[in-house]
């Protein structure tokens, strides 16, 4: 049978640690993350979305290391009710979920166990142990739940930190690269393991492991890296991060991080580009150009700010911090179309 696995999860060390052992029993899976709030229905909502661009006979929402209100249950199961081709499952561990999970079925919690350990505990029951990723849920538990005299309980200590201090690259931007970006480091760290103080050779290499995810052509340092990582991924992406402001054109980002290298790289590769903007979610906003437009002129319009011609920035008072990056952008369109009509 064709079938498909849609699993939303924790942004954090148990939350990759559960999406990193599916991806070691199934291949047909697309991976969300989410926050908790009103960022798990939006993820939803896209789950269900992009459930209607397969032909699969079987879907499977799975949802991982994220507790859920009894209201938001109901609603999560009114809208695949009429669906028969749409299962639901959920693996918890997070007490404040124990009412919801008493209602549903597809709700499974055990608060003695990370989410991580639950889902390879149910996934091995069924497929087969695997060793090698028994280890890495053995540290990912070990820390989760906060095991201190656990023999792991140091090595997820540094994973932990590992996976929270992992910000190179905007999961609302690069949902994908991002997943990778954190399976990657999951991946190598588990060489770790058997090393003796091997808490300490991890933390000793983390800089090294990003560098290796993050390397193309190159050694380099790590920010350089990135930043021609991330000049990839926009160049990818350009045509619908495009943007034009009084006939100039620009890309827009959204939390980019290290706008000032990224946005200089990203305009020296792409001379067709006029200037660089990106939001944040506190409301600022920093422009770049390279010597073809006045950036200080269009922060002062757009953004009431102002600096360098080719380096300013400002704020957007109005601006309403987003789960999607089309919703940033509809509102920097709708600012650009209002003050270009007040010219």
């Amino acid at each position: 049978m064709k079938y498909n696995i849609f699993h939303l999860s924790h942004t954090d060390l148990d939350g990759y640690g559960c999406q990193f052992v599916t991806k070691n029993y199934f291949e047909n899976t697309r991976f969300y993350n989410s926050n908790y709030g009103k960022e798990i229905d939006e993820r939803y909502a896209q789950i269900l979305e992009d459930i209607k661009t397969t032909d699969a006979k079987l879907n499977v929402i799975l949802i991982t290391d994220l507790n859920l209100t009894s209201e938001q249950a109901k609603n999560f199961e009114e809208k695949i009710a009429l669906n028969k081709n749409i299962k639901l499952m959920l693996f918890d561990h997070h007490q404040s979920g124990q009412e919801t999970a008493n209602r549903n079925s597809w709700y499974l919690l055990d608060t003695k166990r990370s989410a991580t350990k639950i889902t390879y505990d149910f996934f091995s029951s069924l497929y087969g142990k695997n060793d090698n990723l028994s280890k890495l849920v053995n540290v990912v538990n070990a820390v989760d739940i906060w095991q201190s005299n656990d023999k792991d309980f140091e090595l997820g200590k540094v994973c932990l930190g590992m996976v929270a201090s992992a910000k190179e690259l905007n999961r609302i931007m690069f949902d994908e690269a991002n997943t990778r970006f954190m399976f990657s480091l999951l991946n190598q760290s588990c060489d770790f393991f058997d090393k003796n103080d091997a808490h300490i050779a991890l933390e000793d290499s983390i800089h090294v492991m990003k560098k290796n995810f993050f390397k193309m052509d190159k050694n380099d340092t790590l920010s350089n890296m990135v930043s021609a990582y991330n000049v990839e991924l926009l160049n990818k992406m350009k045509n619908k991060m495009t943007i034009f402001y009084k006939g100039h054109k620009g890309i827009l980002t959204f939390n980019i991080g290290s706008a000032s290298t990224i946005g200089n790289d990203f305009l020296v590769k792409n001379d067709d580009y006029d200037f660089f903007m990106d939001v944040t979610s506190r409301k600022t906003v920093s422009f770049r150009a390279n010597n073809k437009v006045d950036v200080s002129k269009i922060a002062s319009e757009l953004a009431n700010g102002g600096g360098h011609p080719n380096a300013s920035g400002g704020a957007l008072p109005t601006f309403k911090d987003s789960f999607s990056y089309s919703i940033v952008k509809n509102q920097v369109m709708e600012l650009i179309k209002t003050k270009e009509g007040n010219v």
